[in-house]
């Protein structure tokens, strides 16, 4: 057995388990199944089919991190327990109100107090309350807090088992893919906290999630360099409750998320989420979501596609997140589905369910008051396969879309898809005149009236064949095209 979180409190010892050492642990070691970018064909990690729903609950818990993992069997995970403040007690009331009567998984992404502020009442509360807790999964740094220390003295006095966890590791989490991408071993820049966060990333068939703790640019820059392009996700948690240090231009490439999450208080001391990050996800086009405004965020996945629902409607466009209203940590409320990624369409009360029982107005027609009919938007070209590496030449892989109408079409937030629902919107006050047309190109460049781009870090449109499909903003298919 190696060393234990904290040499000198040996009565933890006994309840540490380095994975090295230790056969029949219910985390394995298996750095084999996770090839470096250096060496691995570029897919992403961990696709496949899937049964079932996964749920992915980021809990509105202010100024820290929550995050509640339901597996399609019920298992479940819980990420990080809130802020040192509350002693994680938003946390524990959502897993109550939502039924959890056991955590089968506590991963502690680092031990800052903001992480694991409820990790001593949780375990106690599950532990004596409830049917307890399977295991703690832990990136073996201590912190010299009051909020680290009870979290240790509750390991000790329920004899709950700890599993020190590294890069290579994967959860055994039915129906989940679960793999470890940090910290790595050795620890990077002298066992900083933030930069060995436990990173994980969880596939559901076509789906998939990457929560990346509080890692920043040293962190980050090594899982870009590992992995690469083989880091692609459907969800992305911005690192560090979007703080500058985080959420890369490279990660960010490497990822290219179709959707950010951000944790973090609504006046947040720290300017938390900052401009820098937000501009970045601005300029690719990523709906975001934030906690502090959209409240509890749930996002389900069906492994084909991921409906995303929250408490409270609110802009999604990265620099408009301020002007959503704010939404008090804790407060209880039922989600309601905002929109979808991939998968097929969204029918949301507001606009595709009419109230008083009827059929609503398809979304995709036009109307009586004079709008432009969206059928005038045509696909003129499809240019899926670049010059050459279609990895290396990303601008020279495109669709021209065209208005054959005779007046001029509003794309405002507008969504293109491919079919496994990787998703572009049309930036605010696009527009398309009668005969014009404009080209999606999948790379980055500057937007102008005739060229907008995508900002993704690898291919969209496969060559031997894909599905083109076009949403209006309240998901409504304006336009679809399949070519082989």
């Amino acid at each position: 057995m190696g060393s234990s979180l904290e040499p000198t409190r040996t009565a933890v010892v006994a309840v540490v388990v380095v994975l090295a050492g230790c056969s029949g642990a219910s985390l394995v070691d298996s750095v084999a199944d996770i090839e470096t970018a250096s060496t691995a064909t570029q897919t992403p990690v961990g696709a496949g089919s899937a049964n079932g729903t996964l749920e992915v609950h980021f809990i509105n818990v202010g100024q820290s991190v929550g995050t509640l993992v339901v597996a399609p069997s019920g298992e479940t995970m819980l990420v990080d327990t809130g802020h040192y403040s509350t002693d994680g007690a938003y946390v524990l009331q959502y897993l109550r109100a939502h039924g959890i009567e056991r955590l089968d998984h506590l991963v502690v992404t680092h031990g800052d107090a903001d992480h694991i502020g409820g990790n001593a009442a949780l375990i106690e509360y599950y532990e004596t309350e409830a049917d307890g807790i399977g295991a703690v999964y832990d990136p073996g740094i201590a912190a010299s807090t009051q909020t680290y220390a009870e979290y240790l003295d509750a390991v000790e006095e329920h004899g709950v088992t700890v599993y020190e966890t590294r890069e290579g590791d994967r959860l055994d989490f039915a129906g989940v893919d679960v793999q470890v991408l940090g910290p790595p071993d050795p620890y990077i820049e002298d066992r900083a906290r933030n930069e060995n966060s436990i990173v994980l990333r969880l596939s559901h068939g076509q789906t998939s999630f990457m929560l990346t703790g509080d890692a920043e640019d040293d962190q980050e820059a090594y899982l870009v360099s590992e992995y690469g392009q083989r880091l692609n996700a459907t969800v992305l948690k911005a690192g560090h409750h979007g703080s500058a240090s985080s959420t890369s231009e490279q990660l960010l490439d490497a990822v290219g998320p179709e959707t950010v999450v951000v944790s973090s208080a609504y006046e947040s001391q720290y300017g938390h989420p900052t401009d820098e990050v937000l501009n970045r996800l601005h300029d690719r086009s990523i709906p975001t979501y934030w906690t502090a405004t959209h409240g509890n965020v749930v996002f389900v996945s069906d492994g084909e596609g991921v409906s995303v629902r929250t408490q409270q409607s609110a802009p999604t466009d990265p620099r408009s997140l301020r002007d959503g209203e704010p939404i008090t940590p804790g407060a209880s409320g039922e989600v309601t589905e905002r929109a979808r990624i991939g998968g097929g369409a969204v029918q949301t009360p507001e606009t595709a369910i009419a109230t008083d029982g009827g059929t609503a107005t398809d979304p995709g027609s036009g109307s009586d008051d004079g709008t432009p009919s969206a059928d005038t938007l045509v696909v003129e070209r499809i240019n899926a396969d670049a010059a050459g590496d279609d990895r290396e030449n990303l601008d020279d892989e495109y669709i021209v879309f065209g208005n054959s109408g005779d007046e001029t079409l509003d794309l405002s937030e507008w969504a293109v898809e491919d079919e496994v629902g990787k998703t572009y919107r049309f930036p605010e006050g696009t527009t398309l005149a009668p005969g014009d047309s404009v080209t999606l190109h999948t790379g980055s460049g500057t937007d102008t009236e005739t060229d907008l781009y995508w900002g993704n870090g690898s291919p969209v449109w496969n060559n031997g064949g894909d599905t083109v499909l076009v949403r209006n903003p309240q998901g409504g298919i304006v336009h679809q095209e399949t070519y082989e």
